[in-house]
């Protein structure tokens, strides 16, 4: 599956109908008044939560959106009919920018949730609207008034309860395929996983979704590696699930794998360096030296850090693990 999580589209609201210029002519009527309607309303863009699309790629072949004009008014004091509004499905967790000045329109949480992104144009005023009892044959009319027109930069954060974070390699899409029905690519080598994967793991008749996030280098929050495009896609997780390889193929201290991880989140938002964290040990199937396990043990102590010790590839580990996860999803938002 292709994975779009930013795109730039261009919508457009109705514009009004125009107010008619019209006089009444009857028979036996010789001096009918004015009898202009006023012009429809535009329609709006309504852009409304859907649970059924997971990417933006749709807008990729289809970034323009533009509502129905009004019609124009019509003699006989006939008001033109209203443009129809055009209600546009976008993914939930996507944030919706006005590309022109960055400002933050709306932050879709919830299916079937409406935002009027763009307002339809008011009809102008026929000239019956004009006559007055000393102006009586008034000729003057409006124009309808344009609707709205606005270039937007939509961006997804994916709707994950646990986010697997770490190095790149350390395990996090092997882990993701053992403890669910998520398929992602694994290979022995850095960026293996170049779109966030998702995947939904049973505990208990109750289940969560878990995203493998792909791997964060040093400089990530500054747009390193693959880095802030990914960022953003844990911070609404419940729980960061942080994976630490203690085997010695990385050549690189474990401890220090997990301070720069933990320094690229708390560089990205202060709300990330709060979140809630498990510290995982990965790949003890080919660790070797026990003192690399211990220090890292040690360090989750020292940060008040839940520890586990796993195998994706020999399941040692993963239903304490699973169990810990499903504790802190399952938890109260209060109670945090």
């Amino acid at each position: 599956m292709l994975f779009i999580d930013q795109v730039r589209i261009w919508v457009k609201a109705g514009d009004g109908g125009n107010g008619c210029l019209a006089f009444r002519r009857e028979k036996y009527v010789p001096r009918g008044g004015p009898s202009g309607g006023d012009g429809g309303r535009g329609g709006d863009v309504i852009f409304v939560g859907s649970g059924h699309h997971n990417t933006l790629l749709h807008f990729r072949f289809n970034p323009e959106h533009k509502a129905e004009r009004g019609r124009h008014g019509e003699g006989s004091n006939k008001t033109g009919r209203d443009g129809a509004d055009i209600e546009v499905p976008i993914p939930v967790g996507t944030l919706v920018y006005d590309a022109d000045t960055g400002e933050l329109l709306h932050d879709f949480t919830t299916p079937d949730e409406r935002f009027i992104v763009a307002k339809g144009g008011r009809g102008g005023r026929g000239n019956a609207r004009f006559a007055t009892s000393t102006h009586q044959a008034p000729t003057e009319h409006e124009a309808g008034f344009p609707g709205q027109e606005r270039r937007l930069q939509l961006e997804l954060k994916l709707l994950a309860d646990a986010g697997l974070v770490g190095f790149p390699n350390a395990g996090k899409s092997t882990l993701i395929s053992r403890i669910s029905a998520a398929k992602p690519k694994i290979a022995d080598y850095p960026f293996t996983t170049l779109e966030p994967n998702l995947g939904v793991v049973s505990f208990n008749d109750r289940t969560f979704v878990v995203a493998d996030i792909p791997g964060l280098i040093e400089g990530a929050s500054e747009g390193h590696g693959l880095g802030i495009q990914f960022l953003r896609h844990v911070e609404r997780t419940r729980v960061l699930v942080h994976l630490v390889d203690v085997s010695e193929s990385t050549g690189r201290d474990p401890v220090d794998d997990f301070d720069v991880i933990t320094a690229e989140l708390a560089n990205f938002s202060d709300e990330m360096a709060h979140k809630p964290m498990i510290l995982v040990a990965s790949k003890m199937d080919v660790a070797q030296d026990p003192s690399r396990v211990e220090a890292l043990e040690k360090k989750a102590a020292e940060e008040g850090l839940a520890f586990f010790q796993i195998s994706a590839v020999t399941g040692e580990g993963l239903d304490p693990l699973i169990a810990a996860i499903a504790d802190v999803v399952f938890r109260p938002a209060e109670s945090e």
